[in-house]
């Protein structure tokens, strides 16, 4: 198989994708906005307990208290036999400070997911501090090397502390395996000095950022090639590998749209509809609830050309290994139920269900098989750790009363800066204007304009920014602007000393004493406006900017 992965980043989000035989199978992401949660370590104080649920609530400085159940709330090297009939309050007690780790993000309304089974993963191995114990990875499938790692590990570690060795440790030595390890333990004294010095709640230990996480949890030898499109994410892969063969498969494309080049914004925006076409002419049709996912098959416009069974058949074959692929690029997990096309043939059933955990044992997030329910549909589930693809890029749309998605404004703001890297590169104009949702033009200017300054120093352009309260938040429109005249007509609808009446629409998000109003777009800052919210006044305008103009209240 041939295995490639591809990073794409730049100053507001990182990307990195996984292909196999040129085909996208994962996709992660991590923007500077967002704050990634799971593998963190928390100090956390107990807030509430509850024998009913069999769980607490623990306070981990978040605006969502975090969810502990009582399996997850005994401490690994505190095991034995009747620890699943204990009840909670025999474990934790309102305002106990207890050490956690996120195992699960905040989904919907809900909190964070934690334990206190720490583990903390490292290149070949999982380290587990106050557990004497050594697991391994059941992809390393030869005994002789189960059996040789095992050795290795049982010899370098202490008795107090346990370990999981990982899939990617197949071939390693000794020596590799030793010095993962000690730096696993540096970092538990680390996280242990801290947890003693330190009141809840307070945060301990942050997982790497995705380049490094990719590098410790997704690249393995089959890879053949990983390819980035930034200097400094380059240096930071080269500086990891050391003088290992990995940095051999490293290649800089510098200021290259790499998912252009590969097809790639292609294959994620078909990964976000609900169908999804096989080859073959069937398909299948995806649904995510909070609570599980339903994935449907469909014989579609294939209408086959021997018999029933065997067109059947051959749908839900190709359907396997489709849905497969959708469950690791969406990252789909929870509960999971398949309709398939039904079938009267027990072996068509058993081969689709060979062919389905064939493919599945390709995906290094552990899924697991049910079964066929009695009204022919599969059971599985797959392990939910991180968000998925569609809650990453998307939110509830606000104009269909959460029936359907849109892109958030994050991602907008993001697409209007990818087009006008572009426009700017092939236009000699010096000027471009943007017309965009006011919720999407706030991220382009940012506190104080600084964005709009780094935004205008990298594209070598000035850029205007105009807010649109009559334009949804995935409409936007971007033009250059040629000459003084132009601009003034097209931009600022106002001049200095002009009386004009304006609505205050909400209060400054800085100044709160202040309100904010717009004429054509164009932000008009009125001081002392911010307790006249809703209502119209008139006022003076005393000075203009090219995004906002100040303007004072008329008696």
């Amino acid at each position: 198989m041939n295995k490639e992965i591809i990073v794409q980043s730049n100053e507001d989000e990182t990307q990195v994708v996984v292909l196999e035989d040129e085909q996208l199978v994962e996709i992660y992401i991590e923007r500077s906005v967002s704050d990634r949660l799971v593998g963190s370590i928390y100090k956390g104080k107990v807030e509430n307990v509850l024998p009913g649920m069999q769980a607490a609530f623990v306070d981990i400085g978040m605006e969502k208290n975090a969810f502990l159940y009582v399996e997850d709330a005994i401490i690994s090297g505190s095991y034995h036999d009747n620890g699943a009939k204990l009840n909670i309050r025999d474990i934790l007690k309102e305002g106990q400070e207890v050490l956690v780790q996120v195992v699960k993000e905040p989904v919907g309304n809900k909190g964070p997911r934690v334990t206190r089974q720490l583990t903390l993963p490292g290149r070949f191995l999982v380290f587990m501090p106050s557990l004497d114990y050594v697991g391994i990875s059941r992809r390393i499938c030869e005994e002789g090397e189960r059996e040789r790692l095992k050795n290795i590990v049982e010899k370098i570690k202490s008795k107090d502390i346990g370990a999981i060795i990982r899939t990617v440790a197949e071939g390693a030595s000794e020596e590799e395996i030793a010095e993962d390890l000690e730096i696993l333990q540096k970092t538990w004294q680390k996280i242990k000095h801290k947890d003693k010095i330190s009141g809840a709640p307070i945060l301990i230990h942050k997982d790497l950022e995705l380049v490094k996480r990719i590098l410790r949890d997704v690249v393995t030898d089959d890879v053949r090639r990983i390819t980035v499109n930034s200097q400094f994410t380059y240096e930071q892969i080269m500086e990891l590998a050391g003088n290992k063969s990995l940095k051999y498969k490293v290649n800089l494309v510098e200021e290259q749209d790499l998912f252009t080049k590969h097809n790639i914004r292609q294959e994620m925006a078909r990964a976000l509809k609900r169908k999804v076409w096989l080859k073959s002419g069937g398909y299948i049709v995806i649904d995510q609830t909070e609570a599980l996912a339903s994935i449907d098959v469909n014989t579609g416009k294939y209408v086959g050309s021997v018999d029933l069974a065997d067109t059947v058949l051959k749908i839900n074959l190709e359907a396997t290994v489709e849905i497969a692929r959708q469950l690791r690029l969406r990252n789909i997990g929870g509960i999971i139920i398949i309709d398939f096309i039904d079938m009267e043939n027990e072996e068509h059933r058993k081969e689709v269900l060979m062919k389905l955990e064939e493919q599945l044992h390709k995906d290094k997030t552990k899924a697991h098989i049910l079964g066929i329910t009695s009204l022919g549909l599969v059971e599985m589930t797959r392990k939910k750790m991180r968000h998925s693809l569609s809650t990453s890029l998307e939110k509830i749309c606000p104009c269909c009363e959460g029936k359907g998605r849109i892109f958030s404004e994050n991602t907008i703001a993001i697409k209007v800066k990818e087009e006008l890297r572009e426009l700017a590169s092939r236009t000699m104009g010096e000027t471009i204007l943007v017309n965009a949702n006011p919720d999407v033009t706030a991220l382009l200017i940012g506190p104080g304009g600084t964005l709009l300054k780094q935004l205008e120093n990298r594209l070598k352009k000035e850029v205007i920014v105009r807010g649109r309260k009559n334009l949804a938040l995935h409409d936007y429109d971007i033009q250059v602007v040629y000459g003084t005249h132009e601009l003034k007509n097209n931009v600022i609808p106002v001049e200095e000393t002009q009386l004009v009446k304006v609505r205050i629409e909400e209060p400054h998000s800085q100044r709160p004493s202040d309100g904010i109003g717009r004429i054509e777009g164009y932000i008009i800052d009125i001081e002392n406006g911010g307790r006249l919210v809703g209502k119209e006044v008139l006022v003076e305008i005393v000075k203009l900017y090219r995004t906002n103009a100040k303007a004072v209240i008329v008696q």
